[in-house]
């Protein structure tokens, strides 16, 4: 009897099949079967979504710099002004993607889309306010931050351009969280797609008045980035109702809860408090950095940008950590959850280990591309050499940090960040920057420390094992 002494064949699918997968979009169950399958199939399309989204401010100041230097002045301030709104937008996107994963765990779809409607009611109530303030004050704006007096009237209209648009920026940014957390990474991915697509095709056309569009300069850039964000929130929300993906919104979840709404809300505050701590730290570190110039300045520059573009896997492999772990504690399996936290710190582990071999022994060749400047390149290198230290570090902070705000603890990573980054780093950046012979160096050792001393806690606190207890 052939069928009964013949071994039942399993077929894995290959790495390709997963890559395919992972972008067209799946409709694996990341609570049941393998766990790196599971982080393959989340973090490439989250990776690319994060790629997409960078791409937009790339795009504005591409076509942007035709027009002169006031004209990127002003994408620049007005880009800086953004940051506090990308703050805010990303805490609120953590907490709803918290929130998210723990019901599409319980097998609960009514409930997160109650969590969907809620965060999109607060993204509108905030982002309003922003564009009251954007529209009426965006001169002053311009102004406060530096801006000469022909940038702050050649710019205004773009600044306040953006700021009242801001419902787009919110918007894309909550709806994608939502999507995240359900398991739909491909989703938010390919929204984003789109949404630059639009972006790309319309900013040379309404700057420059090609064809039967306004010639609108410096302007133009604003309204194509704010019409191409705002298809894709269109796209979002036809996505969101019309039961294509994992997670669908109907007509009885169109109402304010408060409890879920509060709930919503504390668990952002935290998150936003996180990402503040990490700019303002970040502010610190530039300011001591100046203190030695503008070669120190560049050279820190020129490394923060190479770092922050090797790092964008680790990112999507972090994000994919967050989505695992809300929806395994949803489904009742912390064990699942805690596993696929150390597996993803793993992969994440030998990707950024080997960017940092990389990194390190190639540090003055990678430096050449950005600048030969004899007053930038040796501190560049130097500096890109310290990082590269810490990427072991930085892959399982990054992991951990990640894993507890999945799991709706985001206190704890906004105590370590605190603890970490504004009593450690800045201070040993002072100390080692003026009171030792390292000098600018000196700033490159505190944020290795303190980035090392970030994995290091958040490790311990992570294997108490407290966060599988948090209710959300």
């Amino acid at each position: 009897m052939p069928e009964s002494t013949s071994a039942v064949q399993v077929r894995t699918p290959s790495i390709w099949s997963s890559l395919r997968e992972a972008v067209m979009g799946s409709s694996q169950d990341f609570t049941e079967g393998a766990i790196g399958r599971a982080i393959v199939l989340l973090a490439v399309p989250m990776v690319l979504e994060m790629c997409m989204e960078s791409l937009f401010g790339v795009v504005d100041v591409f076509w942007v710099s035709r027009l002169g230097a006031d004209a990127v002045a002003t994408v620049g301030l007005t880009e800086t002004a953004l940051t506090l709104v990308f703050v805010v937008a990303l805490g609120l996107s953590m907490g709803a993607t918290a929130l998210v994963a723990r019901r599409i765990g319980e097998k609960d779809e009514q409930a997160a889309g109650l969590v969907a409607v809620q965060a999109i009611i607060i993204g509108l109530v905030v982002a309003g306010t922003t564009a009251v303030f954007g529209y009426f004050f965006a001169p002053n704006l311009l102004h406060i931050m530096g801006g000469s007096a022909s940038v702050v009237q050649l710019g205004s209209g773009y600044t306040r351009m953006i700021l009242s648009g801001s419902a787009t920026i919110f918007l894309l940014f909550l709806i994608n969280a939502v999507f995240r957390g359900a398991g739909d990474a491909a989703i938010a991915m390919r929204v984003l797609w789109i949404a630059n697509f639009v972006n790309i095709c319309l900013n040379p056309c309404l700057i420059f008045g090609l064809g039967p569009f306004p010639r609108l300069g410096v302007t133009g850039s604003a309204v194509g980035t704010t019409i191409g964000r705002g298809i894709g929130v269109l796209i979002q929300l036809w996505l969101l109702t019309s039961g294509r993906g994992r997670l669908s919104v109907r007509a009885a979840q169109l109402r304010v809860d408060f409890a879920v709404l509060w709930r919503l809300i504390r668990l952002s505050l935290n998150a936003i408090l996180q990402y503040m701590v990490q700019m303002a730290s970040w502010i610190g570190v530039v300011r001591i950095i100046a203190s030695f110039g503008s070669g120190a300045t560049a050279a820190y520059t020129v490394d923060i940008k190479v770092i922050i573009f090797a790092i964008l896997p680790s990112w999507g492999m972090s994000n994919a950590a967050a989505t695992l772990v809300g929806q395994n504690l949803g489904a009742g399996k912390p064990d699942r959850a805690e596993t696929s936290v150390w597996r993803t710190s793993l992969y994440n582990m030998i990707f950024l280990g080997g960017i940092g071999l990389v990194f390190f022994t190639f540090a003055p060749q990678i430096v050449s591309l950005f600048s030969s400047d004899p007053s930038v390149a040796p501190l560049a290198v130097n500096g890109l050499r310290l990082l590269s230290c810490g990427n072991i570090s930085y892959a399982y902070g990054m992991v951990i940090t990640a894993a507890f705000n999945g799991a709706g603890d985001t206190a704890t990573p906004t105590f370590l960040n605190l603890l970490c980054f504004w009593v450690c780093q800045i201070p040993l950046a002072w100390v080692f920057a003026f009171h030792t012979n390292l000098g600018p160096n000196g700033v490159y050792v505190a944020v290795l420390a303190a980035d090392t001393l970030l994995a290091t806690l958040g490790i311990l606190i992570f294997r108490k094992g407290k966060w599988k207890q948090v209710k959300v």
